[in-house]
This record gives C-alpha cells, structure tokens and sequence, in this order.
C-alpha cells in the first residue's frame, strides 16, 4: 500500500542519518514534511532571541535541503495534539513518522499523539537517533536504574557495544515516486515566521556567530575534523573557558537540535583516532559525546530530574530566595568582571565555554550566592544555543554538588579561575569594555585599584561599575559549612544517594581533579 505520509521533525532537523524520514519515503506516495510550533516548547518566556534565531536558521536549511528533494517544509503553529486531528483530515494521512525523544513532555507529548494517529487509523513509526544509544536499554542493562557514575556508564556500554553506524541522507532518487502537494499560498500558510513574526525586536541583535542548520553543522564538522592532531589531543580540562575564540568545537548547538547526528560526529572522531595515539573518555571528544549520553540516561531513569524535590538523587539543600543577587547574576550585575564578562558573552552570543558554566554556576549556588541551582537552570535554558533538557539539569546539579559529584568543599574562586588562562584579562576587556583600561593587576578586582587608576580608566567602582555582591574569601567559606549541614542531614535521613558512595570511583577522572593536576604540572 502506498501511503500518505507526515514526517514530524522536532529536534533532528536534518536530513542525514534520519532513519524515521528514511521510514517516511519507504511506500511513500506523498511526503508532508511538518513541525510544529508547539507553545508548550517554544514560547518568549522560555526561547531567548538568540535560541529563536538558530532555529528558524535550522527551519530555513531543512527546507532549503527538502526543495532540492522536490519538496517542503510545512510550519505550523499550535499544540500537537490539536493539529494533528486537522492534519490528518485534511491530508488524508495514513502514516506518521519522527524521531523518538526522552524528554518527560516529549513522551507524554508523542504517547497523546500515537493514541489519536490510532483513532484516525495511522500507523505511526519512531527511530532512535537523537542518541548515539537506547537510553532504555542502557537502563535495562542496568537493572532497571540509570547508571550514576561515569565509570559505570562505561561498563554498560562497553556490554552494549559500538553504536550502530549512520545512514546517509536520501537523494533524488529517493524521492522519485514521491510528491509534496504544494499550493501558491504555502509561504503564506506553512511558511517559517521572521523573529519579528514572534514578536522579537531585532534591533539590538548581535552578530550571528553560530548560524543554525545542518549544512552549517557539516561544515563546521569538516572543518574540526580536519585538525587531526588537535582531535588526537583534545582533553576538555586542558581547553580554556576564557579564550577570544573559542577552544572547544562549538558543535554542541547542532547536535541538541538534530542539524548534526550524534552518530555521524561519533564515527567522524572514530575516523581520525584510527591508527592513532588519542586521548581517551571522559576528556576526549568521544568522552564529550558520552557525557551527553551519561545525562540522557540520567534523565530518563530519574524521576523529577530538573527539580531538587522529588528527586531521589539530589541532595536537599536549603537555599536562599535572593532576587536580588539572582537578578545581578542573570544580567551580569555582579560586580566580579570575570563572572560579568560570561553572563554578558552568554546573553550576546548564545554560547560559553564548558568550563566558563562551571565558574557561574558554581558561583550562583554553592560557591557564593546559594541560590537554587532551578534558577539557574532556568536561565541556561532561556539563553544557551545548546540548552538541552537532561545535560542542563545534569550538569547544575553535578556544579551545585547536588548529586554525581560530592567533593563540596572544592570550589571555582571567580578571581584565580579565569587568571589561569588570561592574566591580563582580555577576555574581560572584550565583554566588559568599560572596564578594558584597568591595568591587568586590577582588571579582576577593579575595586581594590586605587582611586587614581579607576579615574585614568574612565570607570568608577560603586558608580559605573558595581561595587562586587559578596565578598567570595568570606562567603564561600560560610557556604562549605552549609553544605556540610545539608549532606550530614541527608546521611541522618538515611536517604543518602547511591552516586555518593560510587563517586569515589569517579574522583580521579573529574574535571577538578583535571584541572588541579593540570595547576601543578605548571
């Protein structure tokens, strides 16, 4: 039988290693390529313009890529559940085709949708290929939990065995016996909205650093993998948080949004390292991919993984409600221009260093401003091109030391940090410029520069610069012992979480602990 078929992208706007498209053209007499702006997922409230600007780049490729395939993309606005009825009507749908997705709302989401294809009488295919692996197998392998170490991840994985290898993208060939029924109006009706279109002022928009789309995403893995030598190299703790450019492959935005499969960059890397001496997990390029991995699992076996209540693993810690600080935080306001300087890059360009988020969530919880990390994962979600459900509640835990890592005492100093790998502060010049003519000695602390020099740099501390928010040598001190309390409550609830006592295993193989051994090498 030769069906009538949508294709629902959602995440994976991407043409390659798309096995659920692959689905779709399979007995396919028309193809309705669809996505939906949901409101649930993409609303003002929780899409910053930079993250509304990457996808409507990724929307514009997929249907640049879907013409040359002699078809379209069809956007459409309002709840899956709702559209979906009208749809199938309409088009006289018989199949419906996407990309599985572990995401609590994505589940129920697709589980409506599955239920009311049914009762149309559409048969409804899924794939597994936003992950390198089924999440649910991992878990099974894991008596039904999610692994909590690292280490332990690994082990399951090495049971499960290599990732299955990526399908290419369709060609014309393809789609010969397939059509798109396109009228006049389809910009008018299906067409991609402008930013102005969702009510964006684009006025004070910055450049683009990071366009979206998968030709993009393909270039710029072309282009990384072509550094053979830096890809045999490449240890995480080893590249700067920092730099002026970035030290890092920035490909991270177009896997969370599919232009760029997991798969594809996992194989790609695979390519370079064969024969060759390489670095090796967590800290390679591979041991990147896997965190992701570590963290969708986490995510799907974990109940309430982006809240502390309710979540077997997270410690419960009595944070402090400071709008205030929070709002200094979030709007780089803090009067700490390294902290400042990471905000303003975030909000302007939608992406910071791995190692950057670590210093300013570190800050906003335990470090400084014992704010609920919720919060902060709330603005990461809102800001970052790459903010992705299961890595971001994840990795604010894993720095709140809420749960995965326990060494609560060790904490980022938001002066000593960023003087690591930028002593004269260039970094903070570029993002802070009203502060570019402090002498090196200061631009960290302009407020312990005497008043002559603040003068000389045309910027006075507590007048056009804040006077810092906390005095971290004090503060942080106090918050070690209030995360002492919280962990000796937790042992006297006899709740305490499994990954405590299996971190140790993951001690050696931390962040931290590369950094630190990164310090005495030098």
């Amino acid at each position: 039988m030769a069906h009538t078929c949508i294709h629902w992208f959602r995440k994976g706007l991407r043409l390659h290693d798309n096995p659920a498209l692959m689905a779709a053209l399979r007995d396919c007499k028309e193809l309705y390529p669809v996505f939906i702006l949901d409101p649930y997922l993409y609303n003002n409230t929780l899409v910053g313009i930079n993250r509304w600007r990457f996808l409507i780049g990724c929307l514009k490729d997929l249907d640049c890529s879907l013409r040359k395939l002699n078809s379209r993309l069809f956007v459409v606005r309002g709840k899956p559940e709702e559209v979906f009825p009208k749809l199938f009507e309409k088009w006289k749908v018989t199949k419906l085709t996407y990309e599985y997705d572990t995401e609590p709302y994505s589940l129920s989401r697709d589980k409506t949708v599955t239920t009311l294809a049914k009762e149309h009488g559409v048969e409804v295919v899924y794939k597994i290929s936003h992950t390198i692996h089924d999440m649910d197998r991992i878990i099974e392998e894991n008596n039904g939990k999610a692994p909590l170490t690292y280490n332990r991840f690994r082990t399951i994985l090495k049971a499960i065995g290599n990732p299955k290898k990526p399908i290419p993208a369709p060609a014309i060939e393809d789609t010969k016996d397939v059509k798109t029924p396109c009228s006049e109006n389809h910009d008018k009706n299906y067409g991609i909205p402008t930013l102005e279109d969702l009510g964006h002022d684009t006025t004070t928009l910055g450049e683009e650093k990071f366009p979206g789309g998968e030709q993009e995403a393909l270039r710029r893995l072309d282009e990384n993998m072509a550094r053979k030598d830096w890809v045999c190299k490449f240890e995480k703790p080893q590249t700067s948080p920092n730099s002026l450019s970035p030290s890092t492959t920035v490909l991270s935005p177009y896997v969370t949004f599919g232009c760029l499969s997991a798969r594809t960059f996992w194989w790609r890397v695979t390519e370079v390292y064969q024969g060759k001496k390489h670095s090796e997990p967590p800290v390679s390029l591979h041991g990147q991919l896997l965190w992701r991995e570590f963290y969708y699992a986490a995510g799907v076996g974990i109940p309430n993984f982006d809240k502390m209540e309710g979540n077997p693993v997270c410690t419960q810690v009595d944070w402090d409600t400071n709008p205030k600080y929070l709002a200094a935080w979030r709007e780089a306001r803090t009067g700490l221009p390294f902290i400042d300087a990471i905000m303003t890059q975030l909000r302007q360009e939608g992406w910071i260093h791995h190692l950057a988020r670590h210093a300013v969530a570190c800050f906003l919880t335990r470090g400084d401003l014992w704010i609920n990390w919720e919060e902060g994962q709330k603005v990461f979600e809102y800001l970052l091109l790459d903010g992705d459900w299961a890595l971001n509640a994840g990795n604010w835990q894993w720095l709140s030391a809420s749960a995965f890592f326990h060494q609560y005492f060790r904490v980022y100093s938001p002066v000593a940090f960023g003087k690591k790998t930028d002593k004269n502060g260039d970094y903070i010049k570029k993002y802070l410029p009203l502060l570019k003519k402090f002498p090196a000695q200061y631009i960290y602390e302009p407020w312990k520069a005497p008043r002559s020099v603040q003068q000389a740099a045309g910027c006075i501390v507590g007048k056009d610069y804040p006077q810092p928010i906390v005095q971290h040598e004090v503060i942080s001190k106090k918050n070690i012992q209030r995360m002492k309390l919280a962990y000796a409550k937790r042992s006297a609830d006899s709740v305490e979480s499994p990954s405590k006592k299996q971190g140790v295993k993951r001690k050696a193989k931390s962040v931290i602990d590369m950094l630190q051994k990164k310090d005495k090498k030098e």
